[in-house]
């Protein structure tokens, strides 16, 4: 789906159905160095079972024109503005890592829009290393096999999703060089280096916590080092949010895809009405 937000073009994937304003919205954010795609399991499930789905590619990232932004603020405003150019009043929310960051900004900047929010491989704040910061910059091909080795939590995957034979590593290895490699607007940028930046720097999230009111749950890797469960403790509290824990690492959605599935049907399923 082709849309216009702040001037310049933006790409939001659908599922394979028509986006529908008169069903409930899904929001889908991905994270660092990635694109809509990371989701595509995940949107092709909420797209087929009753709702309205835009799978985000970010600004600079993917077939969503640059400049990339630089804070979670700007892009939690950018994001809401997709929903007003896509004509959703309200949404749920789903993002990961540095998405999931937008996703609380956007929970927290307009509560009357967000229905239910959903942190997949989260952690408040989100610091990297400086030594992983100096490879981004200087060598990023480097550390993309590096942030792939520690997304991963084995070798290889169990047959599942996206099927037998699939190598999570390299997939995941081939999208971050796509993403790197540039697009409209954001010519000589290292985005790898911009995008940890963003994480690294937002320092709001408690405070955008006490401002949401939709029912928050955190999905969380158990052998995630990129952003380990305990560093999640904090803002889980502070969002009083519901917590689910899968034999997996940062990279959730390919390596326990039914869980994350079952945690997000759970998370956006309606509201019982009262008794």
């Amino acid at each position: 789906m082709e849309l216009t937000v702040q001037g310049r073009p933006a790409y939001a994937y659908t599922g394979g159905k028509p986006f529908d304003t008169a069903l409930p919205c899904v929001v889908f954010i991905h994270g660092a160095l990635n694109d809509h795609s990371v989701w595509n399991l995940l949107a092709r499930w909420f797209a087929h079972h009753g709702h309205a789905v835009l799978a985000l590619d970010l600004p600079g990232h993917g077939r969503s024109a640059g400049p990339p932004l630089d804070s979670v603020e700007a892009l939690a405003d950018w994001a809401l503005a997709v929903l007003d150019a896509a004509g959703a009043p309200r949404a749920a929310v789903a993002g990961h890592s540095m998405g999931s960051l937008v996703g609380l900004e956007m929970a927290a900047r307009a509560p009357q829009r967000i229905t239910a929010l959903a942190m997949l491989g989260t952690a408040c704040p989100m610091k990297v290393s400086e030594a992983l910061l100096a490879t981004a910059r200087e060598r990023p091909l480097a550390a993309i096999d590096m942030v792939n080795a520690f997304s991963h939590s084995g070798i290889a995957a169990k047959p599942s999703f996206p099927g037998p034979g699939v190598w999570l590593h390299g997939s995941s290895r081939a999208l971050m060089r796509r993403v790197l490699a540039g697009g409209a607007g954001r010519e000589g940028m290292n985005l790898f280096e911009h995008d940890f930046r963003v994480c690294d720097a937002y320092a709001n999230g408690l405070e955008a916590a006490a401002r949401v009111r939709c029912p928050v749950s955190l999905v969380l890797g158990a052998l995630d080092q990129m952003t380990p469960p305990k560093a999640a403790r904090a803002i889980a509290t502070a969002l009083r949010a519901d917590s689910v824990t899968l034999p997996a690492g940062h990279s959730l959605m390919t390596e326990a895809p039914d869980g994350v599935l079952n945690a997000l049907r759970r998370a956006f399923q309606p509201a019982a009405p009262p008794a």
